[in-house]
């Protein structure tokens, strides 16, 4: 394994107190660092909080900011983070309207945010992402996994949040945005989680991982390597055929990579998915393209199709400034 590391017990810390020296006008780090926060809270307004375990940066952490998170709570490498940390986030950003927490379906995650919501005297509703369609169950999940599709919940229901929306509403924002949202992932080689030493799993040189979670957990099948063309069609399929009424409609297409995929490849990725959804009628009016949601060091990337309207689009292109997203400051 060779990674830049002084000691794998310490990747984490170091990696926060970096980040919150790096973009120390964005953000603040928590006490004992269990989360990370605005450097400038909003008071009156919803606060909404996010998290899970590290190694998918820039998400939660890089998506703390204006037109976005309040705060987010970060977990050691794929796993989550612990109540008593989501409880202080809250404490820490309650701006008097209400916590909302985004969380993505995963046991641990749901887990654990719901004791927090339970150990919390503030009011906090919960929107859970689950647009992964490679799978309906995993080991890691009830029902289908949170991935790259949270970042888009996260941007419009802040957007939403950052323009006083209340409680209620921006929960159902954030469920009719998770329902409009598909994605799917391929890994072309896997992560190694720095505390293992060693690839999570393995496969051949001329295979890949279809379907695969941000985790490095398996997908659909295990099939022969083959073109960039043929991939995309097999997940834009997936992902379009899983859309109620998307024919005639309007997208966001996004397509992320998992941290060991050259910007080149994505955008070839986002140009095949665009052609196609071309061809099945469905009109791509926002784009985005790079390394968001990513699996540590992993090769391959995901496709993310969020139907829009006219107002989840002007949420959408409402300012956002984090580490991670910035755009019309």
């Amino acid at each position: 394994m060779k990674k830049l590391i002084n000691d794998v017990g310490n990747v984490l810390s170091e990696s926060l107190d970096g980040f919150a020296a790096a973009h120390s006008d964005i953000v603040v780090l928590g006490e004992d660092r269990k989360f990370v926060r605005r450097a400038k809270l909003k008071p009156g307004k919803v606060a909404l909080v996010s998290g899970g375990g590290s190694g998918h940066e820039p998400l939660h952490a890089g998506f703390v900011g204006h037109g976005m998170l309040d705060a987010a709570c970060p977990g050691q490498v794929f796993t989550s983070p612990t109540p008593d940390q989501m409880v202080e986030a809250a404490e820490a950003v309650d701006g008097g309207a209400g916590i909302l927490f985004i969380v993505k379906n995963y046991e641990g995650d749901v887990m654990n945010f719901d004791m927090a919501r339970e150990m919390s005297v503030r009011e906090i509703q919960t929107v859970l992402t689950d647009d992964d369609v490679a799978v309906e169950n995993s080991l890691y999940t009830t029902g289908r996994r949170g991935v790259a599709g949270t970042l888009v919940v996260e941007k419009i229901v802040g957007a939403a949040a950052e323009r006083g929306g209340d409680l209620a509403a921006l929960k159902a924002l954030g469920d009719q945005v998770n329902r409009q949202t598909r994605s799917m992932g391929v890994a072309l080689i896997s992560c190694t989680v720095p505390a293992a030493g060693k690839p999570t799993f393995a496969i051949g040189d001329d295979e890949m991982e279809m379907g695969v979670g941000i985790h490095g957990e398996p997908g659909r099948r295990r099939v022969k390597l083959q073109s960039a063309d043929a991939i995309v069609d097999e997940m834009v399929t997936a992902i379009t055929g899983d859309l109620p009424n998307a024919k005639g409609g309007s997208c966001l297409l996004f397509v992320n990579g998992f941290g060991g995929t050259p910007a080149m490849e994505l955008y070839l990725v986002y140009n095949a998915a665009r052609l196609l959804l071309q061809k099945r009628e469905i009109k791509v009016v926002r784009s985005l393209v790079g390394s968001y949601v990513t699996s540590l060091d992993m090769a391959g990337c995901s496709i993310t199709v969020t139907m829009l309207d006219d107002r989840l689009a002007k949420l959408w292109d409402a300012p956002v400034h984090t580490a991670g997203l910035r755009w019309g400051m």
